[in-house]
């Protein structure tokens, strides 16, 4: 019976190895994973220090207004160097509208019911006044 327990014994060592190289296979997959997932994060966050490329692009491009026209459908006016673009977006599509040249500053019309003053607060105080000089005590 002592050979077979030896031989019981060699052959559980013999399993025994064999899942201690898979456990090490293992773990040299997920260092590997680690390593690979650690490389990703560093790019990542070099390309977001760095800008990613898109810093140029923002300047040529304004929104100047949009007005929703329906529960997923908007209507936006885009200024695109001396352009603006009237554009339809909903659907997940976007398209064009219209397009006509950018005022200039001069050309801009005032709002002729707008309140005189800069600020909320002025505006505010201008319409107590005009309310309140209204009322005869």
């Amino acid at each position: 019976m002592n050979e077979s327990t030896s031989s019981a014994a060699v052959d559980g060592l013999a399993q025994g190895g064999d899942s201690l190289l898979g456990l090490a296979m293992l773990g040299k997959t997920a260092a590997a994973l680690a390593l690979i997932i650690a490389i990703l994060l560093g790019l990542s966050a070099w390309l977001k220090r760095r800008g990613g490329g898109f810093h140029g692009q923002q300047s040529r491009l304004k929104v100047i207004g949009s007005t929703a026209v329906g529960q997923r459908e908007r209507v936006v006016v885009v200024q695109v160097q001396d352009r603006w673009l009237v554009l339809g977006v909903g659907g997940g599509q976007v398209n064009r509208l219209d397009s006509l040249p950018a005022p200039t500053d001069d050309a801009t019309p005032a709002q002729p019911h707008a309140p005189q003053g800069d600020s909320f607060g002025e505006r505010l105080g201008q319409a107590l006044k005009t309310n309140l000089g209204r009322r005869e005590p």
